[in-house]
């Protein structure tokens, strides 16, 4: 199904069963966001809100919940583009010679952008910010934001729509020291396509002219956060994917798109920033308040009977998970393309995405050699470790698949594979002082970190504990109960953290005791927690409390530990994922709200019957 707009993309699902309106009036302050995160969280379907409290518009959510609908709304273009990324090499060329490429079912003169005229598009009128429905997501963010938006930049350097880019970063609408409909807040990272149009218009002294579209056809919303191969703009992705060209126009040097529902246009000045945030954002955190960029506010427009898109991000799983599942199926086999060697790598989306890799490489470096150990390995981590939005990851947990299959997308199956070849004196290896996630507070300061790889292959090693080992038992005194989390890792439980000091001298004391009572080859990882029930409670607790709360250089510590020639070594790997006084508080429902939104829930209410439906 090719839509032309939002409203053609929701009369479907609501045909299909993937819909739902909500009649009720809704406070977009907390109460939208609690919905859509109760109905993710149950599976369910999208929902329209027809009556959001301070705006004439409605909203949108969950377009994006599950895989089943995603791919169920692209039904139609979904193989031809994924055809068109699998030709990375030069994906134009399926568009400048359609009948070479004829089985991709693409014409050039679909996928193209295309001007339409000048001026305000037919049916457009010229709003304020306030006008927009406000939705607050979390009690402590800093404002109103935009959360699905397409933010259009050109390279003044290179003009043009060709030469431009879209993304999507988040658009803060209030709050903070905004001036309501003259300002907004604008959270982009200088490498991004933006930062660079950035840097060149600053280098020219000039404003940078800035377009946020809001709503339109869903696939201009994936195309903004789409990793596109060298060559194949989001803009032509977007005629792509939705089978109809891009259409657009020029208002006051603004690049306006006819098909959106909302359209911002402003100028970001050089040097101009104001506190952004905070921000409950995709790892289960605040992003706290920082500088970014301040857009001045030009002209707003909405379309006639405009839809207002939104997402709630939070502790993962939440819907930009499916997106992440929605991106990899699309780009299918892209990262084996990028990196030689490489069969999977899986960003473990409930550490928090960014935070936890696992991959599996080839390993022929060493076919002959009586003891088997990582080395192309090593090489294939530095690539990855240096691609794109992987360079974010602290954690790399990488194989080479041997004497049995293996996957990354079974956690606990890969975890317990790793743990039982890895040589804990060998096969650990750090760098330190180095960049991960702006949003990752558990490091030095903004986008300083550092990383860890963790590599094994050959013939297992050890056999894993599945109970908590008496040794662990012996020295819990003072260090609270331990709990077995999953076969080889036990969580330990310790006093609150106070400083990077005193924990160095309390591990170092823990492992001394530890030593003291004999080897512990069966548990090669002990996770050091506030709370060893929660943590061992469940495989994403695990996961997303320890590799969301430690920085590696900073955090991991070893039984019999050591260093040689540089490189770190012990007997048992000790993180500690306890949380640290310049982390960001964790995201926390507010239990008033989560009360109030229970009548749209209740027998008769637009969403009373959710049990038995789904998405």
């Amino acid at each position: 199904m090719s839509y032309r707009n939002m409203e053609e993309c929701i009369i479907d699902l609501e045909k299909h069963g993937h819909l739902i309106r909500i009649h009720e009036e809704v406070d977009p302050h907390l109460e939208m966001a609690a919905i859509h995160m109760k109905v993710y969280e149950a599976g369910g379907p999208a929902l329209l809100f027809e009556k959001v409290r301070g705006s004439k518009y409605r909203a949108v959510s969950n377009l994006f919940g599950t895989i089943e609908r995603s791919k169920f709304i692209f039904r139609d273009t979904w193989e031809s583009s994924q055809a068109v990324i699998a030709l990375r090499s030069n994906p134009m060329k399926a568009l400048k010679q359609p009948l070479r490429y004829i089985g991709t079912g693409l014409a050039a003169r679909k996928a193209l952008p295309i001007k339409k005229g000048s001026g305000v598009p037919a049916g457009f009128e010229e709003i304020q910010i306030s006008d927009l429905p406000q939705i607050k997501h979390w009690q402590g963010d800093g404002g109103a934001f935009v959360t699905l938006p397409q933010v259009y930049s050109e390279d003044p350097d290179k003009p043009g729509i060709m030469n431009s880019n879209l993304g999507m970063y988040r658009i803060q609408l209030s709050g903070n020291e905004y001036e309501l409909n003259k300002e907004v807040g604008v959270h982009y990272q200088i490498h991004r396509g933006i930062g660079i149009h950035q840097a060149h218009a600053n280098r020219r002294g000039e404003p940078l002219k800035v377009s946020c579209f809001i709503g339109g056809p869903p696939a201009h919303t994936l195309s903004a956060v789409m990793p596109l191969p060298e060559g194949l703009s989001e803009m032509t992705f977007a005629g792509l994917l939705s089978g109809r060209h891009f259409r657009y126009s020029y208002v006051d040097g603004f690049c306006v798109s006819s098909d959106a529902d909302f359209v911002i246009t402003g100028e970001i000045h050089p040097g101009e920033t104001k506190p952004e945030g905070p921000f409950g954002d995709h790892l289960g955190y605040y992003s706290l308040t920082h500088p970014f960029p301040v857009m001045r506010v030009h002209k707003v427009y909405a379309k006639k009977g405009a839809i207002f898109p939104f997402t709630v991000v939070g502790r993962p799983p939440q819907e930009d998970t499916a997106f992440g599942e929605l991106i990899h199926e699309l780009t299918g086999g892209a990262i084996r393309s990028e990196i030689p060697g490489v069969k999977e790598v899986h960003a473990i989306d409930a550490a928090g995405v960014h935070p936890l890799l696992f991959a599996i490489g080839s390993e022929r470096y060493t076919p002959y050699q009586q003891l088997k150990q990582p080395a192309e390995l090593l090489t294939i981590s530095n690539r990855i470790l240096g691609t794109g939005q992987l360079s974010l990851a602290k954690y790399l947990f990488i194989t080479a698949e041997e004497d049995k299959p293996v996957s990354t997308h079974d956690i606990a199956g890969f975890l317990t594979y790793i743990l039982e070849r890895i040589n804990l004196r060998r096969d650990i290896h750090f760098q330190t002082n180095t960049t991960i996630d702006t949003l990752d507070y558990s490091g030095t300061g903004i986008n300083s970190g550092s990383k860890v790889v963790f590599a094994a292959v050959g013939e297992q090693k050890r056999s894993l504990c599945t109970e908590v080992p008496e040794v662990l038992q012996r020295v819990e005194q003072g260090w609270g109960p331990a709990a077995m989390i999953m076969p080889g890792i036990v969580a330990m439980q310790g006093k609150p953290f106070r400083d990077y000091s005193s924990a160095a001298e309390e591990i170092s004391g823990l492992s001394a005791a530890i030593a003291a009572q004999g080897a512990l080859d069966s548990c090669p990882m002990i996770i050091l927690c506030d709370d060893s029930s929660f943590m061992s409670e469940s495989l994403n607790n695990f996961l997303w409390a320890t590799f969301t709360r430690s920085n590696p250089s900073h955090d991991i510590h070893g039984v019999n530990s050591t260093v040689e020639h540089k490189h770190w070594a012990c007997d048992n790997v000790i993180i500690d994922a306890r949380v640290k006084p310049h982390q960001a508080p964790p995201l926390i429902p507010d239990p008033e709200v989560q009360r109030r939104i229970e009548r749209v829930f209740s027998e008769g209410a637009s969403l009373g019957g959710l049990r038995s439906r789904k998405g």
